[in-house]
């Protein structure tokens, strides 16, 4: 029989994980002050700032969940989290600074390059440490224990994914099919008795089709004493869940089943984030986008800038804007450009092609309207379309549309001539919003300026 090395001391970890994000901050600063020697400064003031500053992360981190379990949890969450954690820690050290009139006793490039090393060698320092936990629970280390108990075909589902993901860190130990017989119930009554101080596993797994509620919930009656963590895992074969969580709505609980990340203080990030990056993009590429307006002055004639409704967030209407890439011409229906499209002009399949036409949506992220990121707005013809034929075609706009996204950095983008194809796109843009967090918003923009500008199509 193999050794299963469990895991143990998870407290004990969260403690270790915030004294590391504190050292690290610590370290980092001293090092950055060492480093710039031309700084006059008073060493006394500046140990002072760095150790409320080190003790202020890791409190702030405490309050964003940054010290939860990271086991199941993808990379990209923890570095948004940590992300949103740093952020809010400059935020409150200059709110600090300005209260006590200190903002001219610090150098301004110190605490500029300090505050970035923290964040660089935080995150650096974070993937490393999960690649190698994924790679400990993969080889039978660090793991958690786990008992199924339920219907035979939810539990043999439940242990397939267990052995599908090694990397997830958990091992199933034992299992109870509940074949509704009359013995079931006290075979798991003496089973709560046998394991209330002592037990071979971490957690319980529930695995019953929804219609079952009512054993689920006198199953739950029985192992309330038994101090472990207990998982429901609901059988919905037929429910498509754009997300979900549970809440509790006049007393009663309640499955949102197509909820996004993307509300309460997270929609607030998600709104710094367009403000910021959209407003440093607008000025680092308005001489871009001053000589484009110029050449379509000049090459075509006419307006420089295309506008056209849209569908944004919750279906409202909103107008989007692109550089001009087509001859005028009069249509009363929308006719998406074709590979040899005639309506297109040298300059502006050049402009599409690099996607220097996309750039004047800048102005609506600035105006709120759309995100950086997000699943690209189509035209409303094309969504009028869709709806009749892809179940969850709408439920894209439970976000802000997006300049970029998870499908258009894939290559989903361009012409989308049949279903199959645009059935394609939905997925990824639903993929997007259910697993939404600030850090895979940035490796959407990272994976945008290595390959995602370029477009074969017109």
């Amino acid at each position: 029989m193999a050794v299963i090395k469990t895991s143990q001391g998870s407290e004990w970890l969260r403690r270790a994980m915030r004294c590391f994000d504190a050292g690290i901050a610590t370290l980092v600063a001293l090092a950055t002050l060492w480093l710039m020697p031309d700084i006059d400064h008073d060493g006394n003031d500046y140990l002072f700032l760095i150790l409320i500053g080190s003790l202020l992360l890791p409190a702030v981190g405490e309050l964003f969940g940054l010290y939860q379990p990271w086991r199941g949890r993808s990379l990209y969450t923890m570095l948004g989290i940590y992300l949103v954690t740093w952020i809010a820690t400059i935020a409150l050290l200059s709110l600090l600074l300005v209260a006590i009139k200190g903002t001219q006793s610090f150098s301004r490039l110190w605490m500029g390059v300090s505050a970035l090393s923290v964040l660089a060698v935080g995150s650096v320092m974070r993937t490393l440490l999960y690649g190698y936990l994924r790679r400990l629970r993969a080889q039978g280390h660090n793991l958690k224990r786990v008992l199924l108990i339920g219907k035979k075909d939810n539990i043999a589902l439940l242990e397939k994914k267990v052995i599908e993901t090694p990397h997830a860190g958990y091992v199933v130990v034992g299992h109870y099919i509940d074949e509704d017989d009359t013995t079931f119930f006290h075979k798991m009554a003496a089973f709560a008795q046998e394991n209330i101080f002592q037990r071979n596993f971490d957690e319980i797994w529930i695995g019953y089709p929804l219609v079952q509620g009512n054993r689920v919930r006198h199953l739950m009656r029985l192992l309330a004493g038994i101090p472990s963590s207990i998982r429901f895992f609901p059988d919905l074969p037929d429910i498509r869940l754009l997300n979900h969580r549970i809440t509790q709505v006049a007393g009663l609980y309640s499955l949102e089943l197509n909820y996004t990340p993307l509300s309460g203080s997270m929609r607030f990030i998600k709104a710094l984030e367009d403000r910021v990056l959209g407003l440093v993009l607008f000025v680092l590429f308005s001489p871009i986008m001053l000589a484009v307006a110029a050449a379509i002055r000049w090459q075509m004639g006419g307006p420089v800038l295309f506008k056209q409704e849209r569908h944004g967030l919750d279906g409202k209407r909103f107008k989007i804007y692109k550089f001009r890439t087509m001859r005028l011409h009069k249509s009363d229906t929308t006719q998406q450009a074709a590979y040899d499209d005639d309506r297109v002009t040298p300059l502006g399949r050049f402009l599409r092609r690099t996607s220097l036409d996309e750039f004047p949506q800048l102005y609506n992220v600035l105006q709120g309207r759309m995100s950086l990121v997000g699943p690209r707005p189509h035209a409303m013809d094309h969504n009028d379309h869709y709806k009749d034929h892809i179940d969850i075609y709408m439920q894209r706009h439970r976000v802000k549309p997006g300049m970029t996204g998870w499908a258009q950095v894939n290559g989903l983008r361009g012409i989308t001539d049949d279903v199959k194809l645009m059935e394609k796109r939905v997925e990824y843009d639903i993929y997007y919003i259910e697993r939404w967090s600030l850090g895979f918003d940035l490796k959407i923009l990272a994976m945008t300026i290595t390959h995602g500008f370029v477009n074969r199509q017109p």
